[in-house]
């Protein structure tokens, strides 16, 4: 029968057991701060829907920051909340640059002014990795309607207050918040119907059941094939896939921005060595003919830059936008 062990020999035991723990936990720090990182598959959360303008560009750098880092990059869909339910999963995930997260920029600069409480502060628990594209809207409306260009359209709105409805990814949406600067600067009223991604929105617009949208990029090819009418770009300037197409500031609406700008983000206290390395990899996939390319399918462009400069802009559209949506009395779902 064996014998229970002495006070000593526990003791030794249980010391031995902790220095073991106290190992395995500095190596997997070094790890994460050294040269050994990535050690393993990352996980990129987008916080909206398939198909929508997050989740295409979060493929088109997965493929080439893969590449480069050696190991597999796999896109986790994650939608709810207007990004909220993607982006508290990432806040809460180990801060070892294993876990990111593929979102507009508005989760940060827009929802803390939509929700009186959240479960996560954006600004805290996240930190900017990189910026990906800026993605211009696009004010696209079903070929049915009479008016043929954006000035006939705005009139057409004042003529018809209320009878016309528009469709966003959902309240507080970038596409919801360039329809409200729309309403706003131009005088008129529309009924908003959100859905829950812009894919969803783009096929009900498809099929006749709303009447326009802002669209984030992903209707380009609808519009290319005549199945939907592109009336004017929500950006300072004109895209140049569509060159003769004019901005709203050009029809009247002055000082008309609704650009969006995607990024990655990654959970507080994630080793700044992992970030710059993130950062340094994300550019470089960015500058990638390919990847320009699938951005510019959007109509929007590839952003490179500093995780700096990421937040700068974050900061810029939380005031821009916060006066709007108080101006507005935009409320989350």
């Amino acid at each position: 029968m064996p014998q229970p062990a002495l006070p000593w020999q526990r003791r030794l035991v249980l010391t031995a057991a902790c220095a073991l723990l106290a190992c395995t936990h500095a190596q997997t720090h070094a790890q994460a701060q050294s040269g050994a990182w990535p050690a393993k598959p990352i996980k990129v959360v987008v916080n909206f829907p398939p198909g929508g303008a997050a989740d295409q560009i979060a493929r088109a750098v997965s493929q080439p920051l893969q590449e480069s880092l050696k190991q597999p990059v796999v896109i986790e869909n994650r939608a709810g909340a207007n990004g909220n339910v993607g982006g508290e999963s990432v806040a809460r995930a180990p801060a070892d640059g294993y876990t990111l997260l593929m979102s507009s920029g508005g989760m940060v600069s827009v929802n803390p002014h939509l929700y009186s409480r959240m479960s996560f502060d954006p600004a805290k628990d996240l930190v900017p990795v990189a910026a990906a594209a800026r993605v211009l809207v696009f004010l696209v409306a079903k070929p049915s309607l009479p008016p043929t260009n954006v000035r006939e359209f705005i009139s057409y709105l004042k003529a018809n207050p209320g009878k016309l409805s528009y469709g966003s990814p959902g309240n507080g949406s970038s596409p919801h918040l360039a329809g409200e600067m729309f309403k706003s600067q131009a005088g008129v009223f529309a009924l908003h119907v959100p859905y829950r991604g812009a894919a969803p929105a783009l096929q009900d617009l498809l099929a006749g059941q709303i009447d326009y949208a802002f669209d984030p990029g992903i209707g380009l090819q609808q519009v290319r094939a005549g199945k939907l009418r592109l009336l004017a770009v929500g950006s300072p300037h004109r895209s140049p896939q569509f060159p003769d197409v004019p901005t709203l500031d050009e029809a009247g609406l002055r000082g008309f921005d609704a650009d969006t700008v995607f990024g990655f983000y990654a959970p507080a206290g994630t080793p700044p060595e992992v970030v710059a390395q993130l950062n340094t990899q994300i550019n470089r996939a960015l500058a990638l003919p390919a990847v320009k390319e699938r951005i510019a399918a959007l109509g929007g462009e590839a952003l490179p830059g500093s995780p700096a400069e990421f937040q700068q802009r974050a900061a810029a559209d939380s005031q821009r936008f916060g006066a709007l949506i108080r101006e507005r009395k935009i409320v989350a779902d």
